[in-house]
């Protein structure tokens, strides 16, 4: 089966491939063409995964699933969330964010947050959402040099080394994203 990811994030990709394996063929938009940035204007995670998803589906006609993650911290009232990369600016510079997130929890002592990846499919004109969850923990200073976003400053509940620090096998067995895709995974398995 050949789906499109609403994405060119080389590092969600190279993640997503490794996720889905080999029963699919996943093009990137890079791959189809679609060079502009997609419009992420919705008030929440979901609207946007549905918009990305609807925008490719509506300029090529093709399967397409899209995603949208947000880092969700209990001191800060939920923020970043929807607009996790932009938290620092329209750049979406994750070092920035990264030290803004920090500068906000440097007198907090509540440091509990969750990643929350939502997606949205469009397969043989219907819509399906899935999500996935993980909690865990802001530490006070980067640790780690893998990953992207948010990835050295967060641990998952239940470890002991931030995203970042992990291997992507690692990293897969436990996180927020590979929890939605395996979800996605598990409805094409069986779809049809």
């Amino acid at each position: 089966m050949t789906l499109v990811f609403a994405s060119n994030n080389k590092n969600k990709i190279i993640e997503i491939n490794s996720l889905l394996g080999n029963s699919f063929k996943l093009l990137s938009l890079h791959d189809i063409n679609i060079r502009e940035d997609i419009p992420e204007e919705e008030p929440q995670i979901e609207g946007n995964a549905r918009a990305k998803a609807r925008f490719v589906f509506n300029a090529t006609g093709m399967n397409v699933f899209a995603d949208d993650t947000g880092l969700e911290i209990t001191a800060l009232n939920g923020l970043p969330g929807v607009h996790s990369a932009r938290f620092a600016g329209e750049n979406k510079d994750s070092s920035a964010n990264i030290e803004k997130v920090l500068s906000l929890l440097i007198n907090s002592k509540t440091r509990e947050a969750r990643f929350r990846t939502v997606i949205a499919l469009i397969l043989d004109n219907k819509e399906y959402i899935f999500e996935g969850i993980v909690n865990g923990t802001i530490i006070s200073e980067k640790r780690g040099s893998g990953g992207f976003g948010y990835d050295p400053i967060f641990i998952p509940d239940g470890k002991i080394r931030t995203f970042a620090e992990m291997d992507l096998s690692e990293k897969n067995s436990v996180s927020h994203r590979a929890r939605a895709f395996e979800k996605l995974k598990n409805f094409l398995i069986g779809y049809g």
